[in-house]
């Protein structure tokens, strides 16, 4: 009984010294992430874009992405699980229903949900998204 548990403690005083030495911060396992990479990727990722949109074209966005409608006529793409969330109104806005310009619309589902416009179009668009 006490070579069990001799056996039982020595195994765990070596998990514990492994654990502490296998989350050393700035190891490969572990690394530090510089001011340069936060500056040159994070911040740019988490800005808007300012994004011209032709007469009769569609923006197909990404799941999560944002966008804006600085001017001009445009309408919803939506699919059978609905449409675009109005944010600034607090609505699902269905297939087919005109965008209100200055509120921020959030694409739900990456399944070509979008807009499409009915005259040129100035957006501002934060995530993933296609002009077709």
């Amino acid at each position: 009984m006490k070579k069990r548990l001799a056996i039982i403690m020595g195994a765990l005083c070596v998990m514990f010294v492994a654990g502490s030495y296998a989350a050393e911060p700035g190891t490969e396992a572990d690394p530090l992430i510089t001011k340069s990479y936060i500056e040159s990727v994070v911040y740019p990722a988490m800005k808007f874009k300012v994004v011209d949109v032709p007469a009769g074209k569609s923006v197909i966005c990404g799941a999560g992405t944002e966008m804006i409608l600085r001017m001009g006529t445009c309408s919803v793409i939506g699919t059978q699980k609905g449409g675009l969330s109005d944010v600034t109104m607090g609505f699902d806005l269905a297939n087919g229903t005109n965008v209100q310009g200055n509120h921020l619309l959030i694409v739900p589902l990456d399944d070509g949900r979008g807009v499409r416009t009915s005259t040129d179009c100035i957006f501002m668009i934060k995530g993933n998204y296609t002009i077709k």
